[in-house]
């Protein structure tokens, strides 16, 4: 199944880029499926495609959603590419979605900066509690690697423990996956997968990809 869904991912990538080669504009929308593709296929090549459809895009001056520079995060610590995680998060504009707030937690564990980590859980849990105040969540599988990352460290376990409870116990947490928070897509939006259908049905007669993104 996976190998046939990698086939469906690198076909959809092979038609964006050559758009991007024919000089088809980008919106703010082809952006993020371009990234959400190359955040699926999830392997160097993907991840240099994204950093430079990426690059040239702030090149242009062309502002990139929160939702697109989030697949860009997730790619690039799952390619162990810390730093250039890191740098993308930093220019997130209100980086407060459930998504953002994920993310952050998995860059504090993969730059080892736990007692910062333990700090943002502990705000996040025992700030203002009301209501009316929207409260940061977080994925049941994030908050277990943050326990298996300070399970050695017995002060830290013992705080995080404690924090845990305490974002169970004022509904902060949920049961979803970092990479179904990061694919949700909201009802009301147009499909994505519909376009890019359209889009690959009438171009079945594109010349081969020599000169394309894949090649650089």
């Amino acid at each position: 199944t996976w190998s046939w869904l990698k086939m469906s991912f690198t076909g959809a990538l092979e038609v964006l880029i050559e758009m991007k080669n024919q000089n088809v504009k980008f919106t703010k929308d082809t952006y993020v499926l371009a990234f959400a593709i190359c955040y699926k296929l999830n392997s160097p090549e993907s991840f240099k495609i994204c950093t430079t459809l990426r690059e040239e895009a702030l090149l242009k001056g062309e502002i990139l959603s929160r939702r697109a520079c989030c697949f860009a995060v997730a790619l690039a610590l799952n390619q162990n590419e810390v730093a250039k995680a890191v740098s993308i998060f930093s220019q997130i504009m209100n980086p407060e979605s459930i998504a953002c707030t994920n993310l952050n937690v998995i860059i504090h564990i993969q730059s080892n900066t736990l007692e910062n980590l333990i700090e943002t859980l502990t705000n996040a849990a025992e700030g203002n509690l009301s209501k009316f105040v929207k409260r940061c969540m977080f994925s049941e599988e994030v908050l277990a690697k943050v326990r298996e990352k300070v399970k050695d460290v017995p002060a830290l376990l013992a705080k995080f423990d404690e924090i845990y409870g305490k974002l169970h116990v004022s509904g902060q947490v949920t049961n979803y996956s970092l990479d179904a928070v990061l694919c949700y897509t909201p009802r009301d939006r147009k499909s994505h997968t519909l376009l890019l259908n359209k889009r690959m049905v009438s171009r079945r007669t594109f010349r081969p990809l020599n000169q394309s993104l894949l090649a650089e």
